[in-house]
């Protein structure tokens, strides 16, 4: 970390106690390392937009295991992309319900592709992906 520097912020009264509200819940102590994390997050977020920025995320799905033939199509379509999908955890919810984590590395515009491919996937009820700069 470089050197620090302090800088002034206008906020309105009420949006600001509305983030010291937040910061508590989240544990944070001091306004300054919320900020610093909200700034390093927008970063991020703008870095793994680009296409062809390397990525490392995880696609969550949630699915019924009973929908004909979505375990294996779910199954095949992870196969077809063994080079992108690098672990996979599964868990029964219940009777009819699994949660799918999958991990992805690779070419932001591919991976977020693949998730969308199996997000959309008739069956699954709800899916999410999280990315970050795998570097």
């Amino acid at each position: 970390m470089g050197e620090l520097a302090r800088i002034g912020v206008a906020i309105d009264e009420d949006l600001l106690q509305k983030f010291d509200e937040l910061n508590g819940r989240r544990g944070y102590t001091n306004r300054s390392e919320a900020f610093r994390d909200l700034i390093r997050d927008a970063l991020i977020q703008e870095k793994v937009g680009a296409p062809e920025c390397e990525v490392v995320g995880t696609l969550t799905l949630v699915y019924d295991h009973h929908v004909r033939m979505l375990q294996e199509r779910l199954t095949e379509m992870q196969h077809d992309h063994h080079e992108e999908i690098i672990s996979t955890l599964h868990v029964h919810l219940d009777h009819h319900h699994c949660l799918e984590v999958l991990v992805l590395r690779g070419k932001s515009a591919r991976v977020q592709e693949i998730a969308d491919k199996l997000v959309a996937t008739k069956g699954v009820d709800h899916g999410r992906l999280t990315l970050t700069a795998a570097g």
